[in-house]
């Protein structure tokens, strides 16, 4: 019997006694016998009844007590053998790897073995070889001994001899060698030289169209003309004047004859042209519009020229500045052939003769390209174009080897590369050829370059053309800066300069032309 089951008979036991004393205390204060039996019995009852209801809850908690306690038995038991199990495993693990060292250990000690065996063998092998060594020397010895004794030498002086006399040998061999080579190289280089430049030449295409100082712009009919000319004709000479060209509309049928010594120029006109006529409105402020609108449209061209010209040469990585002034060798000529044309000639050139001789085909492209940008600037200094072009192409980080190739391909400056005299060549080759160059029409595009810088030193003009083939400048003056009394002063003083320094044939008209505006806008 529990603990909790005794303490509860006790409380029986108690609550009885106290039923019964409490029947005494009525039977002492006159109650009778009766109902103090009465009483007695239905307490006894009373006890029995509790004593049966505790005695079931009793049950019922040892039992829930069993049951929990037999649960974390079982628990316990299974955390007990699963751990077990683990310990069985590690066990086998650390038994297989004992096993493992075990053998590791048996693999070392039987190579150990092996290597001291083989370090024996080597041993004796070394000594053998000493022993043969010592043999050999004292043989060497003796037989050097006995040859000194035989030739009356010694030794070192038999090796000085043999040394001088095949030394002697060696130099006459190689003389006689030299000699043959040098002998066949200059009966093969001149040769080789020329089947390099004629393969060269023959490998690059060539076109033999000359800028002219003209072109022909084409007109549907002839009605147009008149409307070109416009009233007292305002139109043509807005023309002249924003463009810097002479318009000739003479007899022609369907043409009208831009002529001027720069191609941009040219160009420019006859674009403007071409748009005025397709709008069909032709005023003077509508065709400083229209020129000022292709004038940009030119720019656009002149880059978009430089990047196809890049492209279609395989060359990367130039200055933005230096593509510009690529695609402004379109509009540029050298004694009467196209710079552009003349500058990817002497690049292809370039390749060709640089592959030939082993050197870098890329470089030689990129230098041959360059080497006459110092003829299209933004600005035009008083020095050779190759030093410019050196000094152009050294601003924008081109390789010293290229700057060196631009700047001496006119012998301005020293050679110092490979490349430098490939490109004097190539550039010799493709100016030299039949139908490539006109000294005239050079000289005459100098003449007329000459005449607009000479006026534009003068203060306060702005813009300078000359027209009709040198026969007539035209001065555009700043109205605020100059009178119209000015003017005339001014064109004679560019007229006396002219004939001083500079030498034309027959006469040259300066026009002075000053223009006051006043614009205003219709809101």
């Amino acid at each position: 019997m529990t603990t909790t089951q005794i303490l509860i008979y006790g409380a029986t036991a108690l609550i009885a006694l106290l039923l019964g004393a409490v029947a005494a205390w009525f039977a002492f204060n006159g109650r009778t016998k009766t109902q103090g039996k009465l009483i007695l019995r239905d307490a006894e009852k009373e006890a029995e009844s509790l004593k049966k209801d505790k005695l079931l809850e009793v049950k019922e908690q040892f039992i829930t007590m069993k049951a929990d306690w037999e649960k974390q038995t079982s628990e316990r038991n299974a955390k007990l053998q699963s751990q077990e199990v683990q310990i069985q495993s590690q066990l086998a693990q650390a038994r297989q790897q004992e096993m493992q060292l075990n053998q590791r250990q048996d693999e070392l000690a039987r190579k150990r073995n092996e290597v001291e065996a083989i370090r024996e063998n080597l041993n004796n092998q070394l000594g053998i070889i000493e022993q043969k060594k010592s043999e050999l020397d004292r043989v060497h010895k003796t037989e050097i001994e006995r040859l000194e004794a035989l030739s009356g030498l010694s030794a070192e002086e038999v090796k000085e001899r043999l040394a001088q006399s095949l030394k002697e040998e060696a130099k006459t061999s190689a003389a006689a060698y030299i000699n043959e080579v040098v002998e066949e190289a200059k009966m093969t280089a001149a040769k080789e030289a020329k089947k390099i430049v004629v393969q060269s030449i023959q490998r690059v295409a060539t076109e033999t169209a000359i800028e002219n100082a003209i072109s022909v712009f084409h007109i549907d009919s002839d009605e147009i003309k008149g409307r070109i000319i416009g009233r007292e004709g305002r139109n043509i000479r807005a023309l002249e004047a924003a463009t810097g060209i002479e318009i000739v509309v003479d007899d022609t049928p369907e043409a009208i004859i831009l002529s001027g010594f720069d191609p941009v120029r040219r160009e420019i006109a006859r674009l403007s042209l071409h748009q005025l006529v397709q709008d069909g409105r032709i005023h003077p402020a509508r065709i400083e519009e229209i020129v000022h609108k292709v004038r940009r449209q030119v720019e656009e061209e002149i880059v978009e020229t430089g990047k196809r010209t890049t492209i279609d040469l395989g060359i990367h990585g130039l200055h933005p500045d230096l593509v510009r002034m690529i695609g402004r060798m379109k509009y540029r000529s050298s004694y009467g052939q196209n710079l552009l044309q003349h500058s990817r000639e002497t690049a292809n050139l370039c390749a060709i003769m640089a592959s030939e001789l082993g050197l870098n085909p890329q470089k030689a492209k990129r230098a041959g390209l360059l080497h006459d940008i110092g003829k299209v600037p933004d600005d035009e200094p008083e020095m050779p174009h190759a030093e410019l072009g050196a000094k152009l192409a050294e601003k924008y980080h081109e390789k010293p080897d290229i700057v060196n190739a631009i700047g001496s391909h006119h012998d301005e400056m020293e050679m110092t590369t490979l490349l430098a005299p490939i490109v004097q060549v190539c550039d010799a080759i493709s100016g030299a050829r039949p139908g490539a160059r006109r000294e005239i029409v050079e000289a005459y595009i100098k003449r007329l370059n000459d005449l607009e810088q000479l006026a534009l030193s003068y203060p306060g003009v702005l813009k300078t053309y000359a027209i009709q083939a040198g026969r007539e400048l035209r001065v555009i003056v700043g109205a605020e800066k100059i009178t119209d009394a000015e003017t005339e002063s001014l064109s004679n003083e560019i007229a006396k300069k002219i004939q001083d320094e500079m030498t034309y044939p027959g006469q040259v008209k300066i026009t002075v032309i000053r223009e006051t505006r006043a614009v205003a806008f219709a809101k």
